[in-house]
């Protein structure tokens, strides 16, 4: 039996470079990396301090342009989209997680979810019922009403998640999720970016040190001095035979 042939790129990365100048000193941070992600994948990128590979997620997302290569998300090249048509592309399909959840202080959670629909142009009813429904699935529904300094480090990421999630993006980056978190609150928001990736067929791409991620990814890239060393799969499930479960 023929293998499945792999659905073609939903984002994709072809010889790009970036660079930072200090002063006189100019690093080059990715130096020709190209790669494509699939859809509905979970990939996480790994790789020590300093790598490049939150460069990367954030070129890969439209926050920063190239220096040289072309990224192309959803069938848009990015770098050939103006300020305007790169901030409306961000907002319609993509949904982003922090490391220091980036919430509004005066917001309950249930407004900091509802905020970016409303900008989408959802009417009020709807955007409300949307983000009461992200709160429920990331199993907040009982801490709705509560602002960021009523919540735990973990509800805060997970009011984060709902925030990305009720725009039903087609792509979800996250940067360094669980960092801040302990490991019982670390577990449930990967546990939360699996199930998103599964449940919703979004496409999330982490980076993140937690080894913990590797065992929910379906591929890992480590990443070093600007380029990918290793790109691994997860291997798929065994078969079953005759209804026996593998």
């Amino acid at each position: 039996m023929n293998a499945p042939t792999p659905a073609a790129p939903i984002l994709y990365a072809e010889g790009i470079g970036k660079a930072f100048v200090s002063g006189r000193v100019r690093t080059q941070v990715l130096d020709g990396l190209s790669l494509g992600i699939g859809p509905g994948e979970l990939t996480l990128i790994s790789g020590p301090s300093g790598c490049g590979k939150s460069t990367l997620l954030a070129i890969l997302s439209g926050l920063q342009r190239v220096d040289s290569g072309r990224v192309f998300a959803l069938g848009s090249e990015l770098g050939l989209l103006d300020g305007h048509a790169l901030e409306r592309f961000r907002l319609r399909h993509t949904g982003f997680v922090f490391q220091g959840f980036n919430l509004f202080p005066a917001l309950s959670a249930l407004e900091q979810v509802e905020l970016p629909l409303h900008y989408l142009g959802l009417p009020r009813e709807q955007a409300r019922a949307r983000a009461a429904q992200s709160l429920d699935e990331v199993g907040l529904a009982h801490r709705m009403r509560l602002r960021p300094a009523e919540l735990s480090g973990g509800e805060k990421q997970r009011v984060a998640i709902a925030r990305a999630l009720a725009k039903q993006p087609e792509l979800l980056f996250a940067d360094e999720p669980t960092s801040a978190l302990d490991a019982a609150n670390g577990q449930t928001v990967i546990d939360i970016l699996h199930r998103i990736a599964r449940s919703h067929g979004t496409t999330v791409l982490c980076v993140s040190h937690d080894p913990r991620l590797i065992g929910h990814a379906d591929r890992v890239l480590a990443m070093e001095d600007g380029r990918i060393l290793s790109d691994r799969r997860a291997a798929p499930p065994a078969a079953t035979i005759e209804g026996t479960p593998p």
